[in-house]
């Protein structure tokens, strides 16, 4: 037999190489997202030059150029070099914040019965955490306690009149406190009654149909300020006589009634998207209606609609802003009321400081709530990764 010669076959293996500069590492992302074609190349520098404007102008009106203490307006005013009369204005008017922030959470309730309404936030948040965390153990007990004896013991502390706590009207009730009750009425009460129509709509049922698509639609068709008006003015009107609504309980079921009839569609989008394979299984198992759709349906519809429910909850939470058509005054319109109608901080500064502030808080409870659906999204993206 003829020999091979074998002296260029490799006796060793080769070292590994460095991957090319320009795939990987931060060279390789700015490249990618920012660089990739001319067109983007234009954008990013665009893009830069806005934020390098606008940056330091924000954050030195914010923080840099900012007034921090004071006890009125006269804090937040700069004078001339001459030292006569007030020449400019400064930065942020913080002090504003510190003075009002009493009330930008809590409204006129009293002073002294604060307490009660920090305690039913602590309950509040002692209960939630659990729920929100996948590794926290009696997740059914905790619902239990969250979402059927938290209402009524914050209703207990908050409301008064029993167990030797003073009344307090919801009148004196306001800011970040209304916000939140709001929220949490609307968001528990929305999610399973908007579940109820949206099997209503698509029941086989032609009344229970004909009533869902009638709510739902009558509901969606109306902005939120008719609906407030209607449960404030005109909710009184379909009652025995004698018999009356508080303000916020009437708030409470419009609010709720308005987000219960979008989130109705965004589960029967999720209902929709189930292969008819799941019903035709849960069938052939012999499962009754309530099993199937408890067991089988409801829980991947729920798992793909979950940006959808969010993005309800995120607009829940902003619209509680208009309850101040009917007189009630959120975080919003608290803030707004000290601007308007406090002459001891009348500054040009004051209402943009207060806007600020109430943006912040709001952001904060928004991005939260986004930032959790992704998590979840995340966590349960068991079957529809590509």
């Amino acid at each position: 037999m003829q020999e091979h010669d074998s002296s260029w076959v490799r006796t060793e293996m080769a070292l590994a190489q460095a991957a090319p500069r320009d795939q990987v590492g931060a060279y390789a992302w700015v490249k990618k997202n920012l660089f990739a074609t001319p067109v983007d190349s234009v954008l990013t520098v665009i893009a830069v030059l806005a934020i390098a404007w606008f940056v330091p102008q924000i954050l030195n009106w914010l923080f840099f150029s900012a007034i921090w203490s004071g006890a009125d307006r006269t804090a937040c005013l700069t004078v001339d070099q001459g030292g006569q009369l007030p020449a400019g204005w400064s930065g942020a008017c913080w002090p504003f914040v510190s003075g009002r922030f009493g009330q930008f959470m809590f409204g006129r309730y009293p002073l002294e019965e604060r307490w009660r309404v920090m305690l039913a936030g602590i309950i509040f948040v002692a209960l939630l955490a659990p729920l929100l965390i996948p590794r926290v153990p009696y997740k059914r007990l905790n619902a239990v306690l969250f979402f059927a004896v938290f209402p009524f013991i914050a209703f207990f502390l908050l409301v008064g009149g029993y167990f030797g706590l003073p009344y307090v009207e919801t009148p004196l009730w306001g800011g970040l406190m209304v916000t939140l009750v709001i929220s949490y009425v609307g968001i528990v009460v929305s999610l399973p009654l908007g579940i109820l129509l949206a099997l209503g709509r698509r029941s086989k049922m032609p009344i229970v149909k004909l009533l869902s698509v009638v709510f739902i639609e009558t509901i969606r068709g109306v902005p939120l300020v008719t609906v407030l008006f209607m449960a404030s003015f005109m909710l009184p009107l379909f009652v025995p006589p004698g018999v009356t609504f508080d303000k916020l309980l009437r708030a409470l079921i419009g609010v709720a009634l308005f987000s219960s009839a979008y989130m109705a569609e965004t589960v029967r989008g999720g209902l929709q998207a189930i292969p008819k394979g799941q019903y035709e299984g849960a069938d052939s198992l012999g499962l009754g209606y309530w099993q199937k759709m408890g067991f089988i349906v409801m829980p991947q519809a729920l798992k793909l609609v979950i940006p959808g429910i969010v993005n309800n909850f995120i607009g829940l939470f902003k619209d509680t802003t208009l309850v101040l058509i009917i007189s009630m005054f959120d975080l919003l319109g608290v803030v707004k009321q000290n601007i308007s109608g406090d002459p001891t901080w009348a500054t040009p500064q004051t209402a943009k400081t207060g806007y600020v502030f109430a943006a912040a808080i709001f952001w904060l409870f928004c991005f939260s709530m986004s930032r959790y659906s992704q998590y979840m999204e995340r966590r349960l993206d068991t079957g529809h990764r590509k």
